[in-house]
């Protein structure tokens, strides 16, 4: 199925953990290239979590975010380093006798003291698991969503094939009119000039003119092209480049036929034909 590369996600985990939530935001891009933000204490799985991003998705430039809130029991304590807490005790017991005064140090001094309060270190590796759980669930609601866009894309780019078809298609009936008319515009002209017109060079001369209006070449190959879009679009690859070069082609051909236009309905087509593929480009420039 076709494959948007715009797109967004947003996963969240509520438990005795706390509170995360991935956001994956897609657009757009010739690559693949994420930006990433993550909190300091998940800092570490930048890592992992860009591997997944490279191994699940193809193209598109991502905004990665993840946010964690701890659970209230989750949240690191605090401890009392008791040995330095001894420590400072008979120091100042010991100045106190040298002084000769009574000790007057109080339970808050203690705990001003630098290193007295321990913060104990939490375990993250129950947190590091959950978030990476989590990612998968975001990454599969991303690709999800990307493919709904996508199929809507194609839709869209369908459509655009159908009524070049339909330009091709009138571009083909008008032909045989053209070439007739300019016949017969060409002879009256020279009849104006010549009072005997040598029939069989006319004939030769009207035969090389109908050669360089011909556009059968460039009908054919437009329909070529729209066939192959319209394969191409129900491919399970990615296939944004390959419809970007086959937009290419269809220009090329369109301009073309424009050039040996020499008729304001095949001119008129023509310009129709470039509109609908600069639309289609428009749409293909999302696709992965």
């Amino acid at each position: 199925m076709i494959s948007s590369m715009t797109a967004f996600a947003r996963e969240e985990y509520r438990g005795e953990l706390g509170v995360m939530s991935w956001e994956i935001r897609s657009v757009n891009h010739r690559y693949l290239e994420a930006y990433l933000r993550l909190p300091e204490e998940l800092r570490v799985l930048e890592s992992n979590v860009r591997e997944r991003l490279n191994t699940r998705l193809g193209r598109g430039k991502l905004d990665v975010s993840l946010k964690f809130k701890p659970g209230v029991d989750a949240e690191s304590g605090l401890r009392i380093n008791q040995r330095m807490v001894e420590q400072l005790m008979n120091a100042e017991q010991e100045v106190s006798d040298l002084l000769g005064v009574e000790s007057r140090l109080r339970p808050l001094d203690l705990l001003r003291w630098p290193g007295v309060l321990e913060e104990e270190e939490q375990d993250f590796t129950p947190v590091k698991q959950q978030a990476m759980v989590l990612l998968e669930t975001a990454i599969d609601s991303l690709i999800d969503n990307r493919l709904r866009e996508g199929e809507r894309l194609a839709e869209i780019v369908s459509q655009r094939c159908e009524a070049m078809q339909a330009q091709v298609i009138q571009v083909r009936g008008l032909m045989p009119e053209v070439l007739e008319n300019i016949r017969l515009r060409v002879r009256e002209r020279l009849s104006e000039v010549m009072e005997e017109l040598d029939e069989s060079r006319l004939e030769q001369e009207m035969a090389l003119l109908a050669q360089r209006l011909d556009v059968d070449e460039e009908m054919d190959r437009l329909e070529t092209h729209l066939e192959e879009v319209e394969r191409v679009l129900k491919s399970d690859e990615p296939v944004g480049r390959r419809l970007d070069f086959l937009m290419q082609e269809l220009n090329r051909e369109a301009n073309t036929l424009s050039s040996k236009s020499n008729d304001v309905e095949v001119t008129r087509a023509g310009v129709e034909m470039k509109v609908l593929i600069e639309q289609m480009r428009e749409q293909i420039q999302n696709i992965e």
